[in-house]
């Protein structure tokens, strides 16, 4: 089941971010979130930037959410999208079926384009980007640097 996120969600969304930060770069954030932060970021965003959880018999099994892409004025219409699945069910659909969610809202909301931050090398998201209609528009060499190695980072692009 998709459903919108509500703040009583932001514990399974913060452990399952925290699986990410603490073991893979698809993330740059290197310290533990915590729901508090979380519910504070789910907050931050309500009534403009849908976030979504995917549920499997009541438990959380990933999270997306769109973000503004730029704070200048004439960005308003961009977002940065984000989908985050629990490890224990990767490619199930879970990722799919959360950005189909997400991206028919933004649809409904009028934006224009959804844009995607990946850490290179990571196939399985560039699949699922690429499944979804989104298309490579950017390549940074080098531009972080987590766990004692520097990491490429691709723009993925989809007009809504």
């Amino acid at each position: 089941m998709i459903r919108a996120a509500t703040a009583e969600d932001a514990g399974e969304i913060s452990a399952i971010y925290n699986h990410y930060v603490e073991h893979t770069v698809v993330t740059f954030e290197e310290d533990h979130i915590t729901a508090t932060e979380m519910r504070r970021r789910l907050g931050a965003s309500a009534g403009r930037h849908p976030w979504f959880v995917a549920e499997v018999v009541g438990t959380l099994t990933g999270y997306a959410y769109a973000a503004p892409w730029h704070p200048r004025a004439a960005y308003r219409h961009a977002v940065e999208t984000t989908v985050y699945v629990d490890p224990g069910h990767l490619r199930r659909g879970v990722g799919k079926a959360l950005y189909g969610a997400l991206l028919d809202e933004l649809r409904r909301a009028d934006f224009r384009c959804a844009v995607a931050v990946i850490a290179l090398p990571n196939a399985a998201s560039v699949a699922l980007h690429e499944k979804m209609g989104f298309t490579k528009a950017g390549h940074l060499k080098s531009i972080g640097y987590k766990f004692e190695r520097w990491i490429d980072v691709g723009h993925w692009q989809l007009l809504l």
